[in-house]
């Protein structure tokens, strides 16, 4: 998969077009021509938030635009986004928050369309260099994030994430290391488990790049495909699975806006790659089986792979003590019930992260909803047999019982970890944010990182 350009910015102001942001009382007071006043009026525009309005100039052609603001820079620049065809520029200082929305308003996944050029819109003047290099790098991970998730499943296998990780490398000059076949099975038994019964074989995908500063692992769910194996999806849950490899998605996207502004920092990106497949390999439920941290687990439902291999992963990651741990997963319904598709749920190990997650994702426009790592009902995932459930014992508090279950597999319990439970997926349209395959806590997790490179170097 490679990162598309992004076509959406210029630094050239000669041919732009100004638009124009209100709220309805500026806008009340707003000193322009009669020509323009009327043209308001007939329209019924009152710069309501969210609306939108072409001004023309008086031959008919287009002058430029008013928007009625949210109070949101990211909002708002979705919704200039949306503008016909030309070069805008939006009034000064422009902020980032508000070129990165007008670019990602106008993503959309074309894979497979072969004329990709002629679908790039409107054009924003960005005058600031270090805005500019800024919003790209952000763009393009963010629309690699979609367009991995967007991928129907027979395109995206194992083999396809470890392809897309080790394009990504190459690009930056990183390292990639793959376990796989018999070596997967006796280092990481859990990942193997769950990826046996596919015709791709499941893979441990290992990243890693930079020389200097703090060491920050991050770690995404790779299943590219979830039928739910023995313990069956139906075909309505079963039809978006192709999006189950949304965590792995986050955290490459992640990874290149790191990589590509330099942050100070030593990167480790860990991916668990499989499909969880139906045959006579598939793992059954009441089923023991291996860690790689030593602890036997016992399968309470086929469909609750992710934790599984998040699980290996986790243990892994441990090993050098980061200064700081995140792992992205679309790990379970629950969450969703809890806090809607458009909302993750953040779960820390330290209050302090979660608080300056939390503030991160208000400052970046990206938000994220913490729910407690509530040790009472950390006991229901004991069994009496010595064996660790993966379900535990009640269906109810599904998200954080399986946060608690990963919590299990970090071997140091000073290490800052947070685990992002996300859906990954835009049900519907909305300003900034496309139909289809989401980056959701992304950008906030990029700010993070970047707070805590900064005060550590």
């Amino acid at each position: 998969m490679m990162i598309r350009k992004i076509h959406s910015l210029i630094n050239n102001t000669e041919t732009a077009r100004e638009i124009y942001r209100f709220t309805q009382e500026s806008f009340a007071t707003w000193q322009v021509s009669p020509f323009l006043k009327n043209w308001c009026s007939e329209q019924g525009f009152t710069a309501a938030q969210g609306s939108v309005l072409i001004l023309p100039n008086e031959d008919g052609s287009i002058r430029g635009a008013v928007i009625g603001t949210t109070g949101d820079d990211y909002h708002d620049g979705a919704l200039a986004g949306r503008l016909p065809v030309g070069d805008y520029i939006l009034p000064r200082p422009l902020s980032l928050s508000t070129a990165l929305g007008f670019v990602l308003e106008q993503y959309q996944f074309n894979h497979f369309i072969e004329d990709q050029a002629s679908h790039t819109k409107a054009r924003l003047v960005v005058d600031n260099a270090d805005i500019l290099k800024r919003v790209i790098a952000l763009a393009e991970g963010i629309n690699l994030t979609r367009d991995l998730i967007n991928l129907p499943a027979n395109h995206l296998t194992p083999i396809g994430l470890e392809e897309a990780t080790q394009a990504l490398a190459a690009r930056h000059r990183a390292k990639v290391e793959v376990t796989e076949g018999d070596a997967l099975a006796a280092e990481f038994p859990a990942i193997h488990v769950v990826g046996r019964a596919a015709e791709i074989a499941p893979r441990l995908i290992d990243l890693t790049w930079g020389e200097e500063g703090p060491l920050i692992t991050l770690i995404g769910k790779g299943v590219t495909f979830d039928s739910g194996g023995l313990d069956l999806k139906p075909s309505s849950g079963m039809k978006m699975m192709k999006k189950d490899m949304g965590g792995a998605a986050h955290v490459l996207g992640l990874a290149h806006v790191i990589m590509a502004l330099k942050l100070p920092i030593r990167l480790r990106v860990l991916i668990g790659a499989a499909e969880n497949a139906v045959s006579a390999k598939s793992m059954r439920p009441l089923d023991v089986i291996k860690t790689r941290a030593g602890i036997p687990v016992e399968i309470g439902n086929t469909d609750a792979e992710g934790r599984l291999i998040l699980a290996d992963m986790l243990h892994l990651a441990s090993d050098e003590k980061p200064l700081l741990m995140l792992d992205f997963a679309t790990l379970t319904g629950a969450a969703r019930v809890a806090l809607g598709t458009e909302l993750p749920a953040l779960f820390a190990n330290n209050d302090i992260l979660q608080q300056d997650f939390i503030k991160a994702g208000a400052e970046t426009s990206d938000p994220l909803w913490a729910l407690p790592l509530h040790s009472p009902y950390d006991s229901s995932l004991d069994n009496n047999d010595g064996t660790l459930s993966s379900t535990g014992s009640t269906g109810y508090g599904g998200a954080i019982t399986a946060a608690l279950f990963l919590q299990r597999f970090v071997q140091d319990k000073a290490i800052p970890w947070a685990h992002i439970d996300v859906m990954a997926w835009n049900l519907a349209p909305r300003p900034g944010h496309p139909k289809g395959g989401e980056a959701m806590g992304l950008r906030a997790a990029f700010k993070l990182i970047e707070d805590y490179a900064l005060k550590t170097s």
